[in-house]
């Protein structure tokens, strides 16, 4: 039996997670790695955008997801003031992302969760408690850590992102020669 598996992408910790770890990761060569470790039974990309914003920095991405083998699940990000009149985004996907891990987990043997968020440590118990194994990408090489110790520690197996950065990093010469087109 094939191993059927379900990847969670919370992408606003992947992207603070890459830059603090100076790499940007190429999706294509991310899909082929994943997609070699098993049945991929869906893979998930989340992230809530500014839809206001005349051009969205993230939007070619999302586009380029979409077209590509991922689900992309988005929402609006809100705007607000706070107390000290400073503007403020929230745009939090955290109960997308473990609504749907809940569904799918009686269709998977394996979850793998690219975010160091803690409040994931539950989300990580139940499924498990499903008998789905899950492993979680994050770094703990930052300082500080990308990820919260106890969901580190829930995880059925963690995996360094740096240790996957020669497989699905982007060459840095492909962006200087993007940004010299």
């Amino acid at each position: 039996m094939q191993n059927r598996i379900a990847v969670f992408i919370d992408g606003a910790n992947l992207y603070s997670t890459t830059r603090a770890l100076a790499f940007d990761i190429d999706y294509k060569r991310l899909l082929s790695d994943l997609a070699g470790r098993g049945n991929l039974v869906r893979v998930l990309y989340y992230t809530a955008t500014l839809e206001e914003q005349e051009f969205n920095t993230v939007r070619p991405l999302i586009d380029w997801l979409d077209y590509n083998g991922y689900s992309v699940v988005t929402k609006p990000a809100k705007e607000f003031t706070d107390a000290a009149g400073r503007r403020k985004i929230k745009g939090n996907m955290d109960v997308e992302l473990a609504v749907d891990a809940m569904e799918l987990a009686e269709h998977v043997d394996q979850i793998i969760l690219f975010s160091g968020d803690g409040d994931f440590r539950s989300l990580v118990e139940a499924v498990q408690r499903r008998g789905v194994r899950v492993t979680v990408v994050s770094t703990i090489k930052t300082q500080p850590a990308m990820i919260a110790d106890e969901l580190r520690r829930q995880a059925d197996v963690f995996t360094d992102l740096v240790e996957l950065k020669s497989t699905i990093g982007r060459d840095p010469a492909e962006r200087a020669a993007r940004g010299a087109a």
